[in-house]
């Protein structure tokens, strides 16, 4: 019976999504872009604002991997409205935490278990221990005693459990993440938490039928779940348009008028299909973007080493992809690059896969291909700071109205380990 399901979930590989079985991570990553005008330095006093656009998808890439290379102007969009945000100084150097501690809540919304990452009122913190995540809460119910405590692998979390929201700078951009096949909620923490230290309200959730704990549990008893990712987010946004209950904190601190939708893997195809909601699309080791009544800017990146999603492959998803589009390839990266997923380990130093084939975790067996963790990939640190810097730019260039753009001119000189960085108008 395992063995089945271990085919089905390797046939699976290589489509979008396996009608006998399993989804796998074919959405879409995009690298967003405005006009590369030049960037500041040292800490910005406030909000400036952009310029993107959404050019043609026929333009010419402009390659930026060259140290020859000009920058392209992308653009002259009308920005979007940020004035009723006051943003305090934070680096200019966007791959540095901002200013704000990260407060963390979670809630159930339109039925789904979500995770808050947010700007917190600076010194909120000073009495508060920091956050571990349980990694066992995200398997079967019946799997979760299994592994006993000394061999979890806890995801520590530089953020603290229900700060006030910071009121000083208000109303907040939001960022949706959308997690990958066998993901979770708090599969990408570096990436998340980053972003709400500079002032982005983060929301993620465990989606059913795609979430670790689903996939699992499929295998075990040889049926799984559907899922409906682009349902899961729409549901979520239109629940977070007015915030009662668990999220009531977040009542007139948002602007979803400023959004942005980041994905890993199959997370990735919300991305593309609700860029008539978002600004800013993100996906990761996924497909492309879709062109959008609101889209500004895409971010497509993708990992050399991919053995899920070919990097091939998302390359010739970037390139339908309408632009304004950035193209970012990691160097030796495998595709779980763009998550905390590689790193989570005990204190014995064992990996995901290898705990829970220790203690008899059902499922394990068949859905370990999809954890590919190989030593000689670039090291986790070194591939979170470059997509933080390069995300970060987009975002706040887009959604906070702060020209970041600048970043990208030397990018790939600074960063030896992107393979490519393309644009395009």
């Amino acid at each position: 019976m395992k063995f089945r399901w271990l085919l089905l979930f390797c046939c699976a590989c290589s489509e979008a999504q396996s009608d006998a079985g399993l989804p796998v991570d074919l959405g879409t990553p995009d690298l967003g872009s405005a006009d590369l005008g030049p960037s500041d330095s040292g800490a910005d006093a406030g909000v400036v604002v952009d310029a993107s656009d959404s050019g043609g998808m026929d333009a010419e890439p402009t390659d930026l991997t060259s140290a020859d290379a000009e920058p392209t102007d992308l653009g002259s969009t009308p920005p979007l409205d940020c004035s009723g945000s006051t943003l305090p100084p934070r680096p200019s150097d966007t791959s540095l935490p901002g200013p704000w501690p990260v407060g963390a809540r979670t809630a159930t919304v339109a039925g789904l278990t979500v995770e808050f990452w947010y700007p917190a009122t600076p010194g909120s913190e000073a009495n508060s221990a920091t956050i571990s995540y349980d990694i066992r809460d995200v398997l079967p119910a019946s799997e979760r005693t299994k592994i006993p405590d000394d061999d979890n692998p806890w995801q520590d979390c530089h953020c603290y459990r229900d700060l006030p929201l910071d009121p000083a700078a208000d109303p907040f951009p939001v960022i949706v993440f959308v997690h990958g096949t066998a993901g979770f909620r708090h599969q990408s923490l570096e990436l998340v938490t980053h972003w709400a230290s500079r002032g982005f309200v983060v929301v993620a959730a465990d989606h059913p039928g795609l979430y670790m704990g689903d996939l699992l549990a499929g295998v075990c008893v040889g049926s799984f779940p559907n899922n409906d990712l682009e349902g899961d987010v729409r549901r979520l946004l239109s629940a977070l348009e007015t915030p009662t209950g668990p999220t009531s904190f977040l009542a007139g601190k948002i602007d979803l008028a400023r959004l942005g939708i980041a994905g890993h893997s199959a997370g990735g195809r919300p991305v593309a299909a609700l860029s008539d909601r978002a600004s800013v699309a993100i996906p990761m080791a996924s497909g492309g973007v879709s062109a959008g009544a609101n889209l500004r800017a895409s971010l497509v990146m993708a990992a050399e080493r991919d053995g899920i999603v070919m990097y091939s492959r998302t390359k010739t998803a970037y390139e339908a992809t309408p632009g304004p589009k950035r193209f970012l390839g990691l160097a030796g990266a495998g595709h779980l690059a763009f998550s905390s997923m590689c790193s989570l380990r005990n204190p014995q130093g064992q990996g995901l896969v290898e705990i829970a084939e220790e203690h008899g975790v059902c499922g394990t067996a068949a859905a370990s291909f999809l954890f590919d963790c190989d030593p000689t990939f670039l090291s986790d640190p070194i591939g979170w700071s470059i997509i933080q810097e390069a995300s970060t730019a987009v975002l706040e260039t887009v959604l906070q109205c702060t020209d970041r753009s600048g970043i990208f001119q030397d990018l790939s000189t600074r960063r030896p380990q992107i393979l490519e960085l393309l644009q395009a108008p």
